[in-house]
């Protein structure tokens, strides 16, 4: 497999499940993530089992998720979003980093920034 066919490959599997994600599809994850999924951001759990039940209840499970911009190669797949809670005002700016194995999510990082009021950013968030 040539390394842009596991680039494509890795960019339709985080887009399609982040997509089935917003949906309300949270049993994507058990498709897309390895058993021994590790997570990086402080506070969520590792663990396939522990993350899903952890997410499933997290204010992301029921955001408008926007994709801005997809980034991948053999080995991650970095997507910028917009995510605006129900009722979440202008929400935050998103990116995950992920870490694909086989086709499978084993890593995740991610850094969250609230977008503040657009006097306050001349050039915009995304």
């Amino acid at each position: 497999m040539t390394q842009d066919t596991v680039a494509q490959r890795n960019r339709d599997l985080v887009v399609h499940g982040l997509a089935e994600f917003a949906r309300g599809n949270i049993g994507v994850l058990r498709e897309l993530l390895h058993e021994d999924f590790v997570e990086h951001s402080p506070g969520n759990p590792s663990g396939r089992d522990a993350f899903i039940e952890f997410i499933a209840s997290a204010p992301v499970a029921g955001a408008r998720l926007d994709i801005k911009r997809v980034i991948t190669d053999d080995d991650y797949a970095v997507v910028h979003y917009h995510m605006v809670e129900p009722g979440g005002g202008r929400g935050s700016a998103v990116i995950d980093i992920w870490r694909l194995v086989d086709g499978r999510i084993t890593e995740h990082w991610d850094v969250v920034q609230p977008v503040p009021e657009p006097a306050s950013i001349p050039h915009g968030m995304f």
